[in-house]
Order: C-alpha cells, then structure tokens, then sequence
C-alpha cells in the first residue's frame, strides 16, 4: 500500500497517509488563491482513517462560496497549510498537493470554480471541468 508524507517547511507539522487519493483536483477560487498565493490550489482527498497527522497545528476556519466551512489546519511556527476538514465531507482529509514535494505524485482529475480561473492557465488535457 502506497504511504506518503506531507508536511509544513519547517516540519514540524505532517501528515501521512496510506493508499492512494480518492481524488485530486485544483481550485480556481479567490479563497484559494489567497490562501496558496498562487493561481489555483491543487489538493487531494483521503479517508480520514487513512491519515495521520503529527504535530501541533492552529486551525483556521473559512466559509466558502457556497456557504459550508472548512477547518485549515497550518503550522504555528511556519505558517504553512498541511490539511484541512471539510465541513460537508467530515470523513475526508485534504492535502495540499504540494505540501507532499513529490513530482511523481497523482496528477489531478478534476478542476473547479472555473470562473475564476486565468485565462492564461491551460488545464491538463482530459481533466473533468466542474465549472
């Protein structure tokens, strides 16, 4: 069974989990750009029993476009997202794609708020636009 490590870039805070994603996918919403810094955010899904996070964290929760909330859980000393809880799927666990430092992780399948995506991001080819 496949077993990977995030973490915060201090280290201090982690995740590890078993098996594969039960999805990746990227983010074009504002919230999401705000919180990666970036364009888009990518993450992936686990089942919450198939994750286990080492470390103090502070938690942060922000309420989405749509009116449901999610628990971000970032490092104190670092500052950095390493998962967050969703309030409709309380059984998942999100993490940053990029919080794994693996080029050879699972590429995404699934892309969402499309709306606000930059015109000058090109999908990968064969992703599933929610938007």
């Amino acid at each position: 069974m496949t077993q990977r490590r995030a973490s915060c870039s201090c280290g201090k805070l982690t995740a590890t989990t078993r098996g594969e994603p039960t999805r990746v996918s990227i983010c074009h919403c504002l919230a999401c750009q705000r919180r990666t810094g970036s364009v888009f955010a990518a993450q992936a899904r686990f089942p919450a029993d198939a994750v286990v996070v080492e470390g103090e964290s502070k938690e942060y929760v922000r309420v989405g476009d749509e009116g449901t909330s999610a628990r971000f859980h970032f490092c104190p000393e670092c500052g950095c997202t390493v998962f967050y809880v969703p309030e409709a799927i309380p059984d998942v666990v999100v993490i940053p794609v990029g919080a794994f430092a693996d080029p050879d992780f699972p590429p995404p399948r699934v892309s969402v708020y499309g709306i606000r995506k930059h015109p000058w991001v090109t999908l990968p080819t064969g992703i599933e636009d929610l938007d």
